[in-house]
């Protein structure tokens, strides 16, 4: 019994050895990864206005030579009115408000559609809804006026009150701040947004260096607005028969306040609002040249403004001539072609607040010029106190 039984264990323990051994499962083979989603192409950037270094947050200026050390400015710029190249500039397209400088555009806009000879007898609507504080040359309900007399108002002392007499003779102030939008569109001045033909501060009332400097050289161009902008004193109606003086507040052309009128000066305008503190558009001549300054938003002190201004003028004429142009003024838009479609690029394209790119550290233009990079590009580290000025008086 146990012989067999012992036989019998170790065949069953034979017939286990001789049997296969089951091959251990293999690991499943790892699956291929999912190819991941092409990454979206970057839009290219489009181009500037004026040229591509107009959008930059850095001073640009084609010579090595003379230009201003100390600028306040948060904005400016230096062209040729001839050729409309641009000599030298900061945040030249940085959209800011413009205070009594968009008068240009409304000028430009409006000043032919009257006979400098016609009248006009100013009703109590012509004079609604001037904003408070608005600067005003002393426009009477009742009494008639020239065309002339009320440019007059308009350019020398930026008359609120003028502006809007002349925007109800055009159709009302609706329909003209369409038509300054329409003819901004036209200069291809698209940082500006209008929604008041003086210029006073409403929120989105936006322009730029570059494009107040598009309005002066258009406006250069007619000699009405020539001849308005660089005149000095005119004598206007105070009813009853009598007229007063007035004077053209632009300290440069005047020299008044303290300050040297600028040699070869010809306009043409200033402004100041509480928002937009001072700006200034100027124009000189000097041996057969003209040369076009756009200055905004400089430090606190009102005459920073024209100083600053003068001192890129003296610049312009004594070094300009060997400067190498770092953008252009565009041309109109050819009747029949249409606008651009798109305000360019860069602080161009930015929303429409104060403050220019939306994107992207700015430097600030203002401060010293301390370096200058291969190529011509100034370094500028140093910031600007932002000040405002205070109050809501306008020139």
């Amino acid at each position: 019994m146990c012989d067999s039984a012992r036989l019998s264990r170790r065949t069953v323990l034979a017939l286990a050895a001789a049997a296969p051994v089951a091959a251990a499962p293999r690991p499943a083979a790892p699956m291929a990864a999912a190819p991941r989603p092409a990454a979206p192409m970057a839009a290219a950037p489009r181009p500037v206005l004026g040229g591509d270094r107009l959008g930059r947050d850095t001073v640009q200026v084609g010579s090595t030579t003379g230009l201003p050390r100390r600028l306040t400015a948060r904005s400016w710029l230096v062209a040729d009115q001839g050729t409309g190249e641009v000599l030298a500039a900061c945040r030249a397209h940085r959209r800011l408000p413009p205070a009594s400088t968009l008068k240009m555009l409304f000028a430009d806009t409006v000043l032919d559609r009257f006979p400098r000879g016609g009248r006009h007898t100013v009703t109590a609507a012509d004079l609604a809804g001037i904003p408070a504080g608005s600067s005003l040359v002393g426009i009477r309900a009742g009494t008639t006026y020239t065309v002339d007399q009320l440019w007059q108002g308009v350019f020398l002392r930026s008359g609120n009150d003028a502006v809007h007499v002349l925007a109800h003779m055009n159709g009302g102030v609706a329909k003209t701040v369409a038509d300054m939008q329409a003819k901004a569109r036209e200069l291809r001045a698209l940082d500006t947004h209008v929604v008041s033909p003086d210029g006073f501060d409403h929120p989105g009332q936006l322009s730029s260096a570059y494009d107040l400097t598009l309005f002066a050289r258009q406006g250069l161009r007619d000699p009405g607005f020539r001849a308005y902008c660089r005149t000095r004193t005119a004598d206007f109606p105070a009813g009853g028969g009598k007229t007063f003086q007035i004077q053209n507040t632009d300290r440069l052309l005047s020299g008044t306040w303290g300050l040297r009128a600028y040699p070869g000066l010809i306009g043409v305008k200033n402004g100041y609002t509480s928002d937009a503190g001072n700006t200034f558009t100027g124009a000189a001549t000097r041996a057969g040249r003209t040369l076009l300054v756009t200055v905004m938003h400089p430090a606190d002190r009102a005459d920073a403004v024209y100083e600053e201004a003068a001192a890129l003028l003296d610049w312009g004429f004594s070094h300009g001539a060997s400067a190498r142009p770092v953008g252009v003024l565009v041309e109109p838009v050819i009747e029949g072609q249409g606008a651009e479609p798109s305000p360019g690029s860069g602080p161009a394209a930015s929303p429409a607040v104060a403050g220019g790119p939306s994107t992207g550290r700015l430097v600030e233009c203002a401060g010293t010029a301390v370096a200058l990079l291969a190529g011509g590009a100034w370094a500028l580290r140093r910031r600007m106190a932002p000040g405002r000025a205070r109050g809501r008086h306008r020139e």
